[in-house]
């Protein structure tokens, strides 16, 4: 592992702990549990690729019935009851009704949600092993490093290697906090608490724009420093900042009020979720103008990305899990250096050929009820290494 750094140049040790290279049924042992593991990945796989092609085309037809549904609106059109239960489309910029405020530091922004982040400066312990093999023992050469970094979790000093002349508070003396606006309104609706959830576009607050003249804290790079020199921190010293999402105001500070597109189900003055029949809900939101139809086409790529991170995950649990489960055939022939290699490359282009394989299969049964033409050439595709493989064998015992 490499040791990232930043902030002040610690200090470093090493310790050398040994242990005796573990024997055949020992490794053995350790394989077969590897095996037992193998095997649930194995499974797993089928479930992830199988029920992710389900999900894919549910969300599609969701989507697709949202579009032939959906009514766009007029941002400065009052509310009309005869929507009510209808799946609507707006874009209208933010509202709320008082600006957020942090009574310990004096901020105050019109936005959705304003967050303070506290950071501490500590000391942090880092890790580097490495193993060698000396006089019949395996060896493992591990590096403390220690530094001093802003940090904005508690790190416990109890559980370093060296404890001492690296101690850390046990605790901050003001906590992180995220306050969210009580209601949020777009045009003349209120959004749900699903929609505001969306909203996370936080920035950082400039505090350059902002009074301040508290005598105990110090400003300095959009800082609050609880400390007498922010260039010279000591650990235990206390950074704060801001930032803000969603600006739902109309003054001119820090900015005019962020336009979003909303899709979602009219309910008297209120947008929530809309059920489709395909089963999925539609509640929607984006941090920029855009027309029913892109709004839609961007859930489509959404539920595109989705499904192909899905399979590719899909396709790595069964390539792990064949991997785990054929590792016993490597422990067998490990003492050997030449075959051992060989039947390492063997096993991994058998565990590649074997997941690509089997994960095509999966997901052309998952496409089998939806669309049979695809899913036959899907099927097709997947059978294609076999039949290479057995004409080549075939070509081999004929010569």
């Amino acid at each position: 592992m490499s040791v990232p750094f930043s902030g002040t140049a610690g200090d470093q040790h090493s310790r050398t702990h040994s242990r005796t290279s573990p024997g055949f049924l020992e490794r053995l042992g350790e394989t077969m549990g590897g095996m037992m593991v193998g095997v649930g990945l194995f499974f797993l796989s089928f479930y992830v690729l199988f029920t992710n092609e389900g999900r894919a085309i549910q969300t599609a037809a969701s989507l697709d019935e949202g579009l032939s549904q959906v009514l766009s609106l007029h941002p400065d059109m009052y509310i009309d009851p005869q929507n009510n239960n209808r799946l609507v489309h707006l874009s209208a910029p933010l509202r709320t009704a008082q600006p957020l405020y942090d009574p310990n530091y004096k901020v105050a922004v019109q936005a959705v949600k304003l967050k303070r982040n506290v950071e501490m400066y500590q000391w942090v312990e880092y890790q580097d092993s490495r193993d060698y093999k000396e006089g019949g023992e395996t060896k493992t050469e591990t590096t403390y490093t220690y530094n001093t970094e802003w940090k904005s979790e508690l790190i416990s000093s109890r559980h370093f290697d060296q404890e001492i002349g690296h101690i850390n508070p046990t605790a901050m003396a003001v906590e992180s906090v995220t306050v969210v606006a009580p209601e949020v309104g777009v045009g003349h609706f209120f959004l749900s608490k699903g929609l505001i959830d969306q909203i996370n576009n936080f920035q950082k607050l400039h505090l350059g724009g902002l009074p301040f003249t508290d005598p105990f804290l110090t400003v300095y790079e959009d800082y609050f420093y609880h400390s007498s020199n922010p260039r010279r921190p000591e650990v235990g010293d206390v950074r704060v900042s801001f930032s803000y999402a969603g600006l739902s105001g109309e003054g001119s500070f820090p900015g005019p009020a962020q336009t979003v597109s909303v899709v979602a189900m009219q309910k008297e003055k209120k947008l929530v979720p809309f059920k489709t029949r395909s089963g999925d809900t539609l509640e929607i939101l984006y941090l920029e103008e855009l027309s029913a139809e892109e709004v839609f086409a961007k859930e489509h790529q959404v539920n595109d990305m989705k499904t192909w991170a899905l399979r590719a995950g899909g396709w790595f649990l069964m390539f792990l899990g064949i991997s785990l489960t054929t590792r016993i055939i490597y422990t067998l022939v490990d003492w050997v250096p030449v075959l051992r290699e060989l039947v390492s490359v063997g096993l991994k282009v058998f565990a590649v050929c074997v997941s690509c394989c089997f994960s095509l299969l999966t997901i052309a049964a998952g496409w089998l009820f939806y669309r049979p033409l695809l899913a036959g050439l899907i099927v097709a595709l997947s059978l294609v290494p076999i039949f290479i493989a057995r004409s080549r064998a075939g070509h081999k015992k004929h010569q």
